[in-house]
């Protein structure tokens, strides 16, 4: 039988079973346990940032800090079209309004240049997304939001590791989020983390996530709140798997570098980058296949996977997806259009060696 060469897999070679029977030894199982507060304060650590408050996914995380940051219904966020549907599924839970920017063309992240373009008197805050593990150009972020009175949140879904200048994502914005979902750098199978150096808005944000519960008065509910919360079995995982993140994190960067070794020289790609001012933590080495067009993109895919070769699209723009593209023109994203429709994700997980890269190239190549 052929290998498979799955696109991620999560890698559980810790103390995940020790810590989890522990859980289920000690019968704390749900929202409440040791492992819980040692997660946070091990993943702030981390981050280097004062709070990490864990939740339940990362699309959790987005809505919470959306909520401490006080959006509601009629206010817009801006979002970049390029990434995934949840960053603006997020401002549509609170009532507001996303509103989209087009990408750059080297990292794919938010076109910096074009955000001020689209601020309004509604406009309250900016969701800046670390695409595919490459960092977003927080100064320019920063320095916008300054000038217009805007919160700044980091989607680091995909980036955990990833650094700006030296500093880690997850400490740029004024607040941050995380998904651990199982495809993710770490995991914990379903999770997500808000950090942020912001005391007041860390405490809104456990508030919220805990139906509301005033913490000095059971049972009491100052607030509308959610039950976002993280178990502590989820937790568990999670404290084994940052004891290994600086692991996690050079095994996804050796599979990017076989990657650039095999692939740097074939000009019918464009690979990722890392800006002289990153560090790119490569959740999935992704390729933009030149000249292509969207159906040729997918005949390719088509063909490495009938050589046990799983691939995935890119992120396709939210300006064209039915619940987004109400008033939109296409012609406004022309970057995220053709990156989007030419790209492609590679398998990019921990396990896979140099072999494995080589015939996954290869094979890439002879499709092309």
């Amino acid at each position: 039988m052929n290998k498979y060469y799955s696109i991620a897999t999560p890698i559980l070679n810790g103390n995940e079973k020790k810590y989890v029977m522990d859980c289920l030894n000690s019968t704390w199982i749900s929202s409440n346990g040791p492992y819980l507060d040692q997660f946070e304060q091990q993943f702030a650590a981390f981050c280097q940032t004062k709070h990490a408050i864990a939740c339940s996914n990362g699309t959790t995380a987005l809505h919470l800090a959306l909520m401490a940051h006080g959006v509601r219904p009629e206010d817009e966020v801006i979002v970049p079209t390029l990434t995934f549907v949840a960053s603006a599924n997020a401002v549509t839970y609170c009532g507001a309004v996303p509103v989209f920017v087009d990408a750059e063309s080297e990292t794919w992240n938010i076109d910096t240049d074009a955000i001020e373009s689209k601020i309004t008197p509604r406009t309250k805050g900016i969701i800046a997304v670390h695409l595919y593990g490459h960092p977003a150009n927080m100064d320019p972020i920063m320095h916008i939001a300054q000038k217009h009175d805007l919160f700044v949140i980091e989607d680091a879904a995909e980036a955990i590791g990833a650094q700006y200048k030296g500093k880690m994502a997850g400490s740029l914005g004024h607040t941050a989020t995380f998904s651990l979902f199982g495809n993710k750098i770490i995991t914990t199978g379903e999770g997500g983390v808000v950090t942020t150096n912001d005391d007041d808005l860390a405490e809104k944000v456990r508030l919220l996530k805990g139906q509301g519960i005033d913490k000095n008065k059971k049972y009491w509910h100052p607030v509308i709140g959610y039950n976002y919360r993280m178990t502590n079995i989820q937790a568990a995982i999670g404290c084994a798997q940052l004891e290994n993140i600086d692991w996690h994190i050079r095994q996804r960067i050796r599979v990017a570098m076989h990657y650039y070794d095999y692939l740097q020289d074939d000009d019918r790609l464009t690979l990722p980058v890392q800006k002289i001012w990153s560090k790119n933590v490569y959740w999935m080495f992704s390729v933009v296949l030149n000249r292509y067009t969207e159906l040729q993109r997918d005949s390719v895919m088509k063909c490495l996977k009938d050589n046990g070769i799983e691939t995935r699209p890119f992120f396709y723009p939210m300006h064209i997806l039915p619940p987004y593209k109400q008033g939109l023109t296409f012609t406004d994203f022309p970057v995220a259009n053709r990156i989007a429709s030419q790209g492609i994700n590679l398998p990019s997980h921990g396990e896979l060696t140099e072999g494995d890269i080589r015939f996954i190239c290869r094979t890439l190549k002879n499709v092309l």
